[in-house]
């Protein structure tokens, strides 16, 4: 059984009580995330999960439709809108939790070790979730951030962390860089309180502190300078300045002060 698809579950229905919150002229007002709207983000997430849920139910149709596209990610959000059919905010609502539940319902019962076809390389189905666990906490943090809303967190978001630990040597390759040869100790306290430790402990190569603001650091949503962090090493600090856990392009942190509040 997949722990993972529960957790998922758990931050997509969070989010979407939280959104059936906001009134409608929320919906179109642009977050610190590349301007998109609170709906341009749910447009993204829904149709991210939709392609999951293909990918594991339809192996082969989704493969089929990656060749159609050119083997690229998901379109730009105003061709995702288009495809998607709806601009009512509440239906589109509904029908992204609905597909989420769909998602983690045929994730549950998989063997966590299963490999999914994604765009890219093949993950595992705990890497699978995971990453779409990232993306509903990481872009729903858009949107709190837009409204300057505090937000609750969970130690499901182990997972992102570990996601960001994993991807030390991506953030680096992605760039056409070379990875530092020795990995930092990362050392974190849990939302819960508890400690998270990765890689050998290194006084001279390490990063501790703050879970939540680790993960704000790995996904893009907070300038390493913005955190509380304690960084020290060279290559610690290398990879704060450009961490990036996500697949795609290599893409760059908002400046400094950009998404502090």
């Amino acid at each position: 059984m997949l722990a993972e698809a529960a957790d998922l579950r758990a931050e997509g229905d969070e989010l979407h009580a939280f959104l059936r919150t906001l009134d409608e002229a929320t919906w179109s007002r642009p977050t610190p995330f590349k301007g998109w709207t609170p709906f341009d983000v749910i447009v993204h997430l829904h149709f991210a999960d939709r392609l999951a849920h293909l990918a594991v139910s339809d192996p082969d149709e989704f493969q089929g439709q990656l060749l159609a596209r050119g083997g690229g990610g998901p379109p730009p959000p105003a061709q995702q809108r288009e495809l998607l059919g709806t601009r009512d905010p509440k239906m589109l609502l509904g029908r992204w939790r609905d597909c989420l539940h769909q998602l983690c319902d045929l994730l549950a019962p998989i063997d966590p070790d299963t490999r999914i076809g994604w765009v890219g390389p093949p993950m595992g189905a705990r890497t699978f979730a995971s990453a779409r666990l990232m993306e509903v906490w990481a872009h729903g943090q858009d949107i709190y951030d837009l409204l300057r809303r505090p937000r609750v967190h969970h130690d499901r978001i182990r997972a992102i962390a570990e996601l960001g630990v994993r991807t030390f040597s991506f953030t680096f390759t992605n760039r056409g860089l070379k990875p530092p040869g020795s990995k930092p100790h990362v050392r974190l306290v849990a939302p819960s309180g508890s400690t998270w430790e990765w890689n050998p402990p290194d006084d001279a190569n390490h990063i501790a502190g703050s879970a939540i603001e680790f993960c704000h650091v790995v996904t893009q949503g907070r300038n390493i300078l913005d955190t509380r962090l304690d960084v020290v090493g060279e290559a610690a600090s290398q990879w704060m300045s450009i961490a990036q856990c996500f697949a795609g392009r290599p893409s760059d942190p908002p400046a400094p002060g950009e998404r502090s509040w």
